[in-house]
């Protein structure tokens, strides 16, 4: 960079308009020094308070194949895109439209996110915005054409600057959960008159090919019958939408905010716990290491997760609440579960469950009177079952199965660790100041790109307060 810098001298700004400017012409302008800016650019309030934090991304970690994009006879660099994303999502612009004519409003953000400057016909020393700009339309197209890996690796560069910043214990402990996100289509309208059916799942809304139906919120209600009839029934309500649902992993560090470590955007007909295993991978490619602690609400109250934070090498949990499922098991020294008796209750068997989100084992557990022989004419607490074969039981082998029932959760380390569990909270609600839930884009890719860049203006947030706060610690 500094190569680049020195190459540079001091000269009217008309200079970049001829063909060979001595800048690389993948990254954007804003990384030039404040010296050898033009005199408008750095007499731009606008201009000046983008690049606070645009300058903390890693534009290297773009890559070069895919750094130029033909518009016409033009070029123009996939930073210059990303940069105008940014900006559309810091000043709130609804539409590519308003965030093209915020541009045009603003030449100096034009040369400073590094749009190719086309000078005018009739003034060649002055600077053309319109056609230095791609159309509504190229923007919105480069959205939802854009591979979402491209930008994970900027995403992967924040982390690893916070790690250098904050230090290696960085992401200790991570709260996970997902938000729903409507898609931009009249059967999610109210007031709109919907023939086939609102909620048909097999009628594909025409506003969004990629748009599936789901439950944000689900709950039984005991509803009244005819009258004089007992109330008996149970109807399911829920709330149903057509759209997406965004899983994030974030992690809190005092005195600064919330950053994102992880993010993952799915259709709405894919459960939490889908979300879990490929957010973990991702957090521990960026960090090089498993967090020690995670916590999250009761939806992710599955086996896999206790596992995962659960190691001999360190005292970790997972910090999740417990379901209420009419029933609690106890386990002896050995790791047999406790029969009604209290009795240890012996191993008959094992398979491979193959018919949920994880493959794994599991363990048929029978009656310690019965097996391995019969060793007893009656049951010690007359059990209802015992005329059948007494008490049987099926779990998973893993450990995190018996780590879900033995963890202490009056413990003052398990509210320590679920009391952050309100950071990702915190980070969807900034996301949502931000329009995450309600984008006007129609379909799946667009609306993954920019969930991912929203949460790298977030990050990018926070990383300029962390310069403002250098003693900040880690939670």
């Amino acid at each position: 960079m500094k190569l680049y810098h020195t190459m540079m001298t001091r000269r009217a700004w008309k200079a970049w308009l001829t063909p060979q400017t001595p800048w690389p012409t993948h990254l954007p302008r804003l990384l030039l020094s404040h010296q050898y800016q033009p005199h408008f650019v750095h007499h731009c309030p606008v201009t000046q308070a983008a690049g606070l934090y645009l300058r903390l991304l890693d534009w290297e970690q773009l890559p070069t194949t895919l750094a130029m994009q033909h518009i016409g006879e033009r070029t123009i660099p996939l930073a210059a895109y990303v940069g105008a994303y940014l900006v559309k999502l810091d000043q709130q612009l609804a539409t590519f439209g308003a965030l093209r004519r915020y541009l045009r409003e603003h030449p100096a953000l034009v040369w400073a996110l590094g749009f190719p400057l086309v000078a005018q016909r009739s003034h060649t020393d002055r600077l053309d915005v319109e056609a230095s700009l791609p159309s509504q339309r190229h923007f919105s197209k480069k959205l939802s054409t854009l591979p979402n890996e491209v930008l994970q690796l900027l995403l992967d560069g924040q982390v690893t600057w916070l790690i250098e910043q904050l230090g290696d214990n960085f992401g200790d402990i991570v709260s996970t959960d997902t938000k729903h996100i409507l898609a931009w289509v009249k059967e999610n309208n109210p007031k709109a008159y919907i023939k086939e059916g609102r909620f048909d799942k097999t009628q594909q809304p025409i506003g969004d090919p990629d748009c599936k139906l789901g439950c944000k919120r689900r709950r039984n209600q005991v509803t009244p019958t005819k009258e004089g009839q007992p109330v008996s029934e149970k109807v399911s309500v829920g709330e149903f939408y057509w759209g997406y649902a965004s899983g994030v992993v974030a992690t809190k560090v005092p005195r600064v905010g919330e950053f994102v470590l992880a993010e993952l955007t799915q259709t709405f007909d894919n459960g939490d716990l889908s979300y879990f295993l490929p957010l973990m991978a991702q957090v521990e490619q960026r960090l090089g290491r498993r967090p020690r602690y995670g916590t999250a609400d009761a939806a992710f109250d599955a086996f896999y997760v206790y596992d995962y934070f659960h190691s001999d090498k360190h005292d970790g949990f997972a910090a999740v609440p417990l379901r209420k499922m009419g029933y609690s098991r106890t386990f002896n020294e050995e790791g047999l579960p406790l029969c009604e008796a209290s009795l240890p209750m012996p191993l008959t068997g094992t398979f491979v469950s193959r018919t949920g989100l994880v493959q794994h084992r599991r363990g048929r557990y029978g009656c310690p009177l019965l097996h391995p022989q019969p060793n007893s004419l009656t049951c010690p607490i007359d059990h209802a079952k015992w005329p059948n074969g007494g008490c049987k039981t099926t779990m998973p082998t893993a450990d995190g199965a018996r780590q879900r029932y033995l963890l202490d959760r009056e413990s003052d380390r398990f509210r320590a660790v679920f009391k952050q569990r309100t950071a990702v909270e915190r980070i969807f609600s900034q996301a949502v100041a931000l329009g995450i839930e309600r984008p006007k884009l129609r379909n799946r890719l667009a609306i993954t790109n920019i969930n991912t860049l929203t949460y790298i203006l977030i990050n990018l947030r926070a990383m300029h307060r962390v310069l403002a706060n250098p003693d900040s610690d880690i939670c």
